[in-house]
Formats: C-alpha cells, structure tokens, sequence
C-alpha cells in the first residue's frame, strides 16, 4: 500500500481552513488502497498528528510525541520504523501550499504531489499574473484592474477615473477573502489599500463586476480534463467575503439554474483555463457572468475540502464520491 501524505496548515491567515479541508480529505481517501499520514506543517515545522494504515482506524497522536518529518526524503520514524512518504496530496490554502513552495520542495526529492508544478503554482497564486495569461483569450473577459506594490502610493483620484466605484482592493495573494475591500468611496481607497498589505507585498484595485458569481471545478483524470457541475453563490452580505463563505451567509445553488448555453459556456471557459495554465490535478474557476460576457476572477488551485465546500457539492451532483475524485486525482499524477 503507497504511503501517502496529506499536507495541511499553512503559513498564512488561511491556515485553520487548511487544517478543517486537510483532515477532511485524510478522512474520505480510501484506507484500502493507501496509507494515509496527516502532516501538520506550518512555520517550517511539520509533524505527523495522525494516521490511518492497513485499512485500520484514524490514530491520533500525542501532541508531545508527534514525529517531525525528515525534509532530506521526505519521511518519518513513527515506532521505531521509517515511513517514507510516496505521494503527497498537498491540502494547504495559501503560501507555501499554493504558491509553489511546496511543490518546488517535492518535485526536487522527486516526490509526485497532487498539485499543478511550482511555476504554473506561483503563477496562478498571484491574481495579477494569472490574469494576464487570460487577457486577450476570447472565452472569458477580464475586468479592469491597477497593480500596486508595498511602497508605492495610491492614487485615488486616477484609480477611480479609470475604474469607477465601487470597486475591490485585494492582495495578489491571498485567499479566504482575507484583506479584500469593496471600496464605494474615493476616500475609502487609502485604507482599503493598507488593509491589503497586511496580507501581501502586492495588491490589485480591480473594477467590480454587477452579475452573478459562478464557480466550476476541474480535474485531469490523466487522458482528458473534466468539468464539474457548475455552482452559482448568492450571498446574502454584500459580496462573498469570509462571512458568506465560511459563516453559512450565503446560497451555493448547485447545479447552478443556467439556461444550457450559458452553462456549457462556463464549462468550456474552465476546461480552457485549465489546459491555457497548464494546470494538473484538480481546480476551482471562480466567474462573474454578467450582461457584457463571463468575467475571469480568480482560479484555486488548491480548492476548500470539507463536506460543506463547493467542490464536494459538485461532486455529489455530479455522482462522484469524494473518495473516487481523489483516487482519479492520484492514479492521473502516479502514471
């Protein structure tokens, strides 16, 4: 039986997320195939806190005798036995899960993980440069948007006159909503802006979309990529901020009610980003479909995994255990 990692937690606000979506896969991928050990990591530190082999139940370890994961291979002593880890499905929301680190780490021990590879990772993680590899593509529009780094001064005034208001102030690498502002006033911006870079060195004040928020997953089961079913979210905040996605504020109407051309409109703009990244394993496409055509947002990589996130409502409706998507997602990247 392979000996397989689940990695969760993370250096980054989204870390409890990660933890929540990590645990939830450990516990739906299938005991019969494989040996499945929870890495904890955060900070540089990773430990195994639990683990479920030869079919067995889940064991949870003692806090002061959990064992720290050898990075020179990748492996564990756990009862005086070393477990090295041949694949690794990698559960952690924002860095070093999704931007690249820690793909970077496995694909140089030679390690298979169940993500894109490290540059399609640092790529897509930044919103700024993931939508510049859509702008001029003819299946998806990208809204309007100015770039800004730590150090450099907004400029209210210009970013209205070109975007209009309201509009979104956001780190270009975060997730979770975390450091997002809807800015509906001109003296609003400065703030918003400060609040971004609390998350990351870089922000993007981007035009707001009116129409309705779509999403749709993807996966490679090795020969071609698949669309899940598509989900719109109807908020009842304002928008779909932390509140609205983890606090139940918020309708996931899965399958969306699309008339067919607009759902196979969403279907196909999402296989397309796929294959336009080069993405491998399974991935969100967040929307905005709107009266002038289907707005790009954003594409997550490593998408929320608990039985209340979007990706496991997909896979219902669509017929898919969760156990079966993730035994598709390994045997595409183990060939």
């Amino acid at each position: 039986m392979k000996n397989i990692a689940i990695i969760y937690g993370s250096d980054s606000s989204e870390w409890k997320v990660s933890v929540k979506s990590g645990e939830f896969t450990a516990s739906c991928l299938d005991g019969d195939r494989y040996n499945i050990y929870e890495i904890f990591a955060r900070f540089g530190v990773w430990t195994c806190v639990a683990f479920r082999k030869d079919g067995g139940q889940r064991t949870v370890l003692p806090e002061d005798s959990r064992p720290e994961v050898d990075k020179t291979d990748f492996s564990i002593e756990l009862d005086s036995a070393k477990v090295k880890f041949e694949f690794a499905y990698i559960m952690q929301h924002g860095t070093p899960g999704e931007n690249g680190l820690m793909q970077g780490y496995l694909e140089m021990i030679g390690v298979p993980h169940s993500s894109c590879s490290s540059f399609v990772a640092a790529v897509t993680f930044d919103k700024f440069s993931c939508k510049n590899y859509l702008r001029n593509v003819p299946y998806v529009k990208c809204a309007k948007d100015i770039f800004l780094r730590r150090g450099q001064k907004p400029e209210p005034a210009e970013w209205v006159k070109e975007l209009g208001l309201p509009m979104f102030i956001k780190p270009t690498d975060g997730g979770s909503s975390f450091g997002v502002t809807k800015v509906k006033k001109e003296e609003d911006i400065v703030p918003a802006v400060e609040t971004a870079f609390k998350e990351g060195v870089a922000l993007i004040a981007e035009e707001a979309i009116a129409g309705r928020e779509l999403t749709c997953a993807v996966y490679s089961d090795g020969d071609e990529c698949i669309a899940l079913p598509v989900i719109e979210i109807v908020p009842h905040t304002e928008w779909f901020d932390y509140e609205a996605k983890y606090n139940g504020l918020s309708d996931e109407i899965c399958p969306a009610p699309l008339d067919c051309k607009s759902w196979e409109m969403v279907q196909d703009a999402s296989r397309k980003i796929y294959r336009q990244l080069g993405c491998e394993g399974l991935v969100r496409c967040d929307f905005i479909l709107s009266e002038k055509g289907l707005y790009f947002l954003e594409l997550n990589i490593v998408p929320g995994m608990t039985s209340a996130s979007l990706v496991p409502k997909m896979a219902r409706e669509a017929g898919i255990s969760i156990t079966e998507l993730l035994n598709k997602i390994i045997d595409s990247k183990c060939c």
